[in-house]
């Protein structure tokens, strides 16, 4: 089956809100509650992506208004920060998972950062310790664990968890003189 990679725009708020839900509901892999998941949520992340960084999602090739996997990241919004795309986040729906999807949205966005991001040092993002299959994939795109954060994540549960935060370097990293 063949998937296609398209830009994310504002009219896909609903399509990545419905994605999102699914997600939370099956799967530890982003620190959020089914709570947290909102439209407000969502439209913060597309906007700030949109402006100042990268977003894109892959649509159901069966039912097009369906989004099945999507990743963004966007810069901070400080000067001192402005070598750095942030919070990157990689959702695919657990009915799709296992299928590439997830590795075919990174290659693109990191072509992307390399070729239209030059300005971009940094590329930044945050996995649960315990998500070891997500770190062996992150590793494989070429991020590197600079840190963690000890007992930073606090489950409704009580429990106490480490993220990692794991950094992948832009090669075509071109410093701007301003």
């Amino acid at each position: 089956m063949q998937y296609q990679i398209q830009k994310s725009s504002s009219a896909d708020i609903k399509a990545v809100l419905d994605l999102y839900t699914e997600v939370v509901r099956h799967s530890g892999g982003i620190i959020r509650i089914e709570e947290e998941v909102t439209s407000d949520y969502v439209r913060s992340f597309l906007q700030k992506s949109i402006q100042s960084g990268i977003a894109y999602h892959i649509a159901d090739p069966a039912k097009a208004q369906s989004i099945i996997a999507e990743i963004h990241a966007y810069k901070p919004g400080l000067s001192a920060f402005r070598h750095i795309l942030a919070d990157l986040t990689i959702v695919v729906h657990p009915d799709f998972q296992g299928k590439g999807l997830g590795k075919q949205l990174f290659l693109a966005f990191l072509e992307e950062v390399q070729t239209k991001f030059t300005e971009v040092l940094r590329v930044e993002l945050f996995v649960r310790e315990q998500n070891t299959s997500a770190i062996r994939f992150y590793r494989k795109m070429g991020f590197i664990e600079e840190g963690r954060l000890k007992h930073k994540i606090l489950n409704l549960d009580g429990s106490l968890e480490t993220p990692l935060e794991m950094t992948w370097f832009n090669p075509g990293f071109q410093q701007k003189r301003s």
